[in-house]
């Protein structure tokens, strides 16, 4: 049997494909993710996703490899994750009271076959209005620096979202409808229960 390989170094992601029942190991891919204003939000995510697996598929040609990438836009602006505390808070002031897009793309891939797969979602996500004192709280509480937007949709993220229209899994960090459906096409399914 096939077995599957997360690249990914997200905690979010680990605990998604747990949660559903799949059995898998990590490994970080060791490449930057690249953000370049010249691209749309999917094309972007795509790159990154498939830059990730394609950099680790070579190293594990027998198993199969999910890599996925997640980033937000407001208004057709690209937000990547933020440089540090400062940007982050910046960052949720500029999404406060304001609906974004968050799109997360996944490559899986074998290597040995040939076979891939590419798939994305794009769920959109409203904020309620944060005050300062809101943001500094949250900030306090939750590490913004591993995350697109500055935030996480779980934990505390109720206190700052108000609406997420789409795919929950997708803000999260991988739109589980989606990838377990890809999964199964590479015989990879979770454990039964």
């Amino acid at each position: 049997m096939v077995g599957l390989l997360l690249a990914s170094g997200s905690p979010r992601r680990a605990a998604l494909l747990a949660e559903a029942g799949f059995d898998f190991e990590t490994v970080s891919p060791r490449i930057e993710e690249k953000f370049d204003v010249d691209l749309t939000l999917r094309e972007l995510t795509l790159w990154n996703a498939i830059r990730k697996g394609t950099s680790v598929a070579p190293m594990c040609p027998d198993r199969v490899v999910l890599a996925a990438d997640t980033l937000i836009a407001l208004e057709g602006k690209v937000i990547g994750k933020p440089a540090d505390c400062s940007n982050a808070a910046q960052i949720l002031r500029c999404v406060s009271g304001r609906t974004h897009e968050v799109c997360s793309a996944v490559f899986i891939c074998h290597f040995v076959t040939g076979r891939s797969a590419i798939i994305d979602e794009i769920s959109h996500v409203r904020f309620r209005r944060l005050s300062s004192t809101k943001i500094d709280n949250y900030l306090a509480r939750v590490d913004p620096l591993d995350k697109a937007g500055a935030y996480a949709a779980q934990g505390c993220g109720a206190e700052i979202i108000a609406k997420i229209d789409g795919s929950y899994t997708n803000v999260v960090g991988l739109p589980m409808e989606k990838t377990v459906v890809a999964l199964a096409q590479f015989g990879i399914q979770p454990k039964s229960t």
